[in-house]
């Protein structure tokens, strides 16, 4: 177990690491300083020599079946966990914690990481015993997200916890539910000192206008910022009229955020000298840093406790309190799309657009090396900061894909989430990173265009509840080519029937109402409205598009589309409008998305609509299968690693799929012949391929269901529950073992009769588990 650091409930940093003999007297001192109270609840005695005996225990070399974590903040050890194992699969718990960190969740915190490494070490069963007046220890048990079974005896409560695995299904979810949650909460309150900072430093400004460190505290000033700004530069006493200090040691408080704009040879000094100020969090713009300098620089940040954004970065903006800590060239707006890039240049660009349509920025980072402050952390800033309706993320690398899967999941169901899907230049996998957006419900553009449309039709519009949309034009052409652009993204063109189109018709006897309706040219503003309103009524239509092309012969259509009452979501098309996409105001509240060409305006209702059936189907569940052997499989991966690292030998193979209940045929029956793959390239984990369609494992049973129906055609009898069950246990073979990177069953023949395995091709190589889901700082 290495050491990490992690947050507690309220935001503060921790070192989590085991304990070890030079622990000895930080231990004890800890212990010794427990109030007799708190001893009593521990030990159920108050011996003054209860110190001296648990640091002895807890402060010894590695034993098996006992471990001892330590949570530290600073030199100062604050929390003690272990467990002894002393029956096979079981391990009794206990914890302390110091008197003046109780209730910041020290012992859950703990608690969590004791899991995590009993789940590596064949332990499946916690046993604790508790007084029954430790409130608080009971409530972290209770709270942890673990079933526990409670026996009561002579003023004791004796605790089990099943452990949760792959194969507790639901227990397993509940827990990382309950996991997420403490993490969510934890870093909302450690990146308030970053997106809600009440004092803030700039390091670096010169006297000279238009340099960086200059321009971000103009841009600050200019913000209207309201909390307490200080100017830190020893080469000057006054900047732009405002008085500057000579050094980080000279504020006259702890501020919240310090952005750090100095040569990179100075980025170390000023860090550490902000960590000693006792400075919450830092923004380095300062680019240059090598990789040597930048895990410096990350280490001096774990040891005091600050958070990072950067280095290499533009910098952090939250208009709504006046922040504009950019080099940017105009302020952003205050508004409702949260925005984190690595791109920072880009970054300024979306800022740009979105404040100029009006959407406006509810918080900006760009993060640059992305060392800590990433896009999993700015998404569940999002979730709870209450002003921000829609994401929109450009990340080139992953530090943690399983968590920002599952984050982004969670988010997504309450919110849209956009991305950039750039795959030729971004050096991670892009199928991998498609199937993990497209899972995640992660809404992609394939460019900085699109990123935009896309943007002003989610931030204004209410998500469709289908796909089928309704076109009116008062060009005919055009609204032919916004149907054609509807086949062509999965939408289908609604042709009004009965009562609707005898309506339409009484409205544009001249033109056409079978759909696409076109309302001829010279249709007036108030006719084009009604057309608009009533086929917003027709239950069959989830979205419309209104196209119009201004004449000196129709009405005002423009104010036609802004005055029109309508239930679902509408995209307009103005064909003479320079902008490829802009914001119609409507009456008392509300905008409508206007684009400049019909396919635009379709493109932006497809992804849209596509976000709307993700988030209204069933995500599925993992299935739990009795009969895998996932021990037994671990001990065999482990044997042929030791022997011969690489391609398993064929007997090996076969014995390996057994274990996960996938026997090799010998004469295969009738049927299709297909291909499964799964490739894990230890970023997004197995990537799980049938009939050219990719998801990552863990696949849910509807993500296998989505990939039989994307197959190529299986026999026209084919046993579809055994394709199904053949994924979802391949899928649960590359989740438990990653040293799996690549298998490839090849023929499948799928039959009316199940399906055959007829050949396997495997191979491993070395990998030290890593537990995705465990709460801990990048």
């Amino acid at each position: 177990m290495a050491q990490v650091y992690a947050l507690l409930a309220d935001g503060t940093t921790v070192e989590i690491r085991p304990a070890g003999p030079g622990d000895f007297d930080a231990v004890k001192a800890m212990h010794k300083a427990m109030s007799p109270d708190n001893t009593y609840m521990r030990f159920f005695n108050i011996s003054r020599l209860v110190a001296e005996i648990e640091a002895r225990r807890i402060c010894k070399d590695p034993v098996p079946g006992q471990v001892a974590l330590l949570a530290l903040a600073g030199d100062e050890v604050v929390g003690v966990a272990s467990y002894v194992s002393e029956v096979p699969g079981q391990a009794e718990i206990a914890f302390a914690v110091a008197d003046h960190m109780h209730h910041r969740g020290v012992a859950t915190l703990l608690l969590e990481h004791l899991v995590s490494f009993a789940g590596s070490h064949q332990i499946t069963t916690f046993t604790a015993e508790t007084l029954t007046e430790n409130k608080a220890m009971l409530n972290v048990f209770a709270d942890a997200g673990l079933p526990v079974d409670r026996h009561y005896e002579d003023g004791v409560f004796k605790l089990t916890f099943p452990l949760p695995s792959a194969d507790a299904g639901p227990t397993l979810e509940s827990y990382l539910n309950a996991v997420a949650d403490r993490e969510s909460r934890a870093e909302t309150a450690s990146l308030r000192h970053v997106l809600a900072p009440k004092s803030v430093a700039v390091i670096g400004a010169s006297r000279r206008r238009g340099t960086v460190g200059r321009t971000i505290l103009d841009n600050i000033r200019a913000g209207g910022y309201s909390g307490r700004l200080y100017t830190v530069n020893p080469r000057a006493r006054q900047i732009g009229g405002e008085r500057c200090l000579s050094s980080v040691l000279d504020l006259p408080e702890a501020v919240d955020l310090a952005v750090i704009a100095v040569p990179a040879t100075a980025v170390l000094d000023v860090a550490e000298r902000c960590g000693q100020r006792g400075v919450r969090a830092l923004v380095v713009i300062t680019s240059g840093l090598d990789v040597a300098a930048c895990a410096d620089l990350l280490a001096v940040c774990r040891r005091h406790g600050m958070r990072l954004v950067g280095p290499d970065c533009f910098g952090v903006a939250v208009p709504g309190i006046g922040l504009d800590a950019t080099f940017a060239v105009s302020l952003a707006q205050p508004g409702v799309a949260g925005l984190v890039m690595q791109s920072g240049g880009l970054g300024l660009a979306v800022v740009d657009h979105l404040s100029r349509l009006g959407i406006g920025i509810s918080s900006f980072a760009s993060v640059g090396e992305k060392l800590d402050v990433s896009g999993n952390d700015m998404l569940m800033w999002w979730e709870h900061d209450g002003l921000t309706k829609l994401a929109v993320l450009y990340i080139e690398s992953f530090g943690n894909p399983r968590k920002f899967a599952r984050t982004a999941r969670r988010v997504s169901g309450t919110m849209p989430v956009l991305t950039v899907l750039a795959d030729r230049y971004a050096p991670a996998d892009p199928v991998g990173r498609a199937a993990l957006f497209e899972q995640a419900g992660v809404i992609t553009t394939h460019g900085f265009g699109d990123l935009i449309e896309a943007a002003a039709l989610l931030a204004t519009q209410p998500v469709p509840a289908g796909r089928t949309v309704a076109i009116v034009s008062n060009v005919g052409g055009a609204g032919v080519l916004a149907a054609d652009a509807c086949t062509d993204l999965g939408l289908s063109v609604h042709h009004p029937a009965g009562l609707t189109r005898r309506r339409l018709r009484t409205l544009v006897p001249g033109g056409t109402v079978t759909g696409p309706v076109d309302t001829t040219a010279p249709v007036s503003g108030e006719d084009f409205r009604l057309c608009l309103e009533l086929l917003a009524a027709d239950d069959e239509v989830h979205a419309l598009v209104a196209i119009v092309q201004p004449t000196g012969a129709t009405g005002d259509l423009v104010a036609a589309i802004q005055a029109a009452d309508l239930g679902v979501p509408l995209a307009a098309v103005v064909l003479n409008q320079p902008e490829s996409v802009r914001l119609l105001p409507k009456p008392g509240a509300g905008q409508v998305p206007a684009y400049g060409s019909p396919e635009a305006a379709v493109a932006a209702l497809a992804r849209a609509a596509g976000y709307g059936a993700w988030r209204a189907e069933p995500h599925g569940h993992v299935p739990v299968f009795a009969d895998i052997k996932t021990e037994q499989a671990r001990t065999l991966v482990r044997e042929v690693l030791r022997e011969a690292p690489g391609r398993v030998a064929p007997e090996h193979a076969a014995e390996l799929l057994r274990c996960y209940g996938i026997p090799l045929a010998d004469l295969a029956p009738p049927g299709t012949e297909v291909t499964v793959r799964v490739a894990d390239d230890h970023v997004f984990g197995g990537l799980v391929t049938f009939g050219g369609v990719s998801r990552l494992a863990p696949l849910t049973d509807l993500d296998a269901d989505k990939m039989i129906r994307s197959a190529p055609r299986l026999h026209p009898e084919a046993d579809l529950a055994a394709v199904r069950d053949l994924l979802l246990r391949v899928s649960r073979l590359s989740d438990d073992l990653p040293e799996v990177t690549d298998l490839e069953l090849d023929p499948v023949i799928a039959g009316p009769d199940g399906v055959a395995v007829v050949n396997a091709r495997i191979k491993v190589t070395p990998y030290e588990p890593k537990d995705p889901f465990l709460r801990k700082l990048r």
